[in-house]
């Protein structure tokens, strides 16, 4: 690969891609801290710091109100936990296909109790996400829906960190709503249809606004891509423009974090070759590490000691090994 990192943003037209990470902890046990995993998955550790403040981030890419940057904020999610014959699994939401007229139901029956117990009013809410104030849960290490997603939830809960008490308080509050939850009419109406219940409540990222630790790439760039959240919520922090939908017209100058990258490479392989764009920055997470690398037009081929061919493309599985 070509080994210039740091190629002057305005020298070189540089278009950087972000793919997901997965969390590395079931094939390397040292990324546990003591008694817990480590917190995030990689990417949101790249794109926020270590803090992982995703509630305030969240919210601010959410909603056209101010968001205080001192004020620690919590995300509560209604989820689905799945019961097999000796844990629970927590399901990811894009599983359970929660509609904006039930997830205010279950908001609206919950509410007493979450407003009593965070002290607090909601900030704001849609069928995802509800944001709080985490006031006496300010303290709780949290883990995202999509960190803990598939996975035996005993090892995902919250924990207490630098105040004991915390997190049972909050279990407390969690079981409350999952007895309220059991019997709401909401899902007895999703149970006749076969759909899966809303039988608990998640909550994570919980911080504030002035934790964020953004990378210098994002100093960078002037637009960000992609449909997840937290993208939204960066640029507004940061003064970038954002548009979930990526065009290869506007690839100078811009970072996108895109579901199906490999729909794209052609495109950004052909604009390399047309010399509409000088390099592709690629971040990728092996091993949840950080990985960067530069590709140039000259890494689009194969290498062949067959100098008098021409060599063959290289494919979008061979360019992310």
């Amino acid at each position: 690969m070509t080994a210039n990192f740091n190629s002057p943003q305005g020298a070189q037209k540089r278009f950087t891609l972000m793919l997901a990470g997965e969390d590395a902890y079931d094939a390397d046990e040292e990324q546990a801290i003591g008694d817990r995993p480590l917190k995030g998955l990689p990417h949101e550790r790249f794109l926020l710091g270590d803090l992982l403040p995703l509630a305030p981030v969240l919210l601010l890419g959410q909603t056209s109100q101010v968001v205080n940057p001192s004020e620690v904020i919590a995300c509560l999610q209604p989820v689905h936990l799945h019961a097999t014959r000796d844990h629970l699994i927590l399901m990811g939401q894009n599983q359970i296909d929660l509609t904006e007229a039930e997830s205010t139901e279950l908001l609206k029956a919950a509410l007493p109790f979450i407003e009593e117990d965070f002290q607090s009013n909601i900030l704001y809410q849609d069928s995802r996400y509800w944001f709080i104030p985490a006031g006496p849960f300010a303290s709780l290490d949290s883990y995202s829906v999509d960190q803990a997603h598939g996975r035996n939830i005993e090892w995902w809960m919250p924990r207490d960190s630098n105040v004991e008490g915390i997190a049972k308080q909050w279990r407390k509050l969690q079981n409350e709503i999952q007895m309220l939850w059991h019997i709401d009419p909401v899902n007895q109406a999703r149970e006749q249809v076969g759909m899966p219940s809303i039988n608990s409540v998640w909550i994570s990222g919980i911080g504030k606004l002035h934790d964020v630790k953004a990378p210098g790439i994002l100093q960078q760039v002037h637009s960000l891509y992609g449909s997840h959240p937290i993208l939204a919520g960066l640029a507004k922090l940061l003064k970038l423009s954002y548009e979930t939908e990526f065009h290869i017209q506007m690839a100078p100058g811009s970072f996108a974090w895109l579901d199906q990258p490999e729909r794209i490479w052609p495109e950004l392989s052909q604009a390399l070759l047309n010399k509409e764009l000088d390099e592709v920055l690629l971040i990728d997470f092996p091993k949840g590490k950080v990985r960067e690398r530069v590709l140039t037009r000259k890494d689009l081929y194969k290498k062949s000691w067959a100098f008098w061919k021409k060599s063959d493309p290289r494919t979008w599985k061979e360019i992310i090994l």
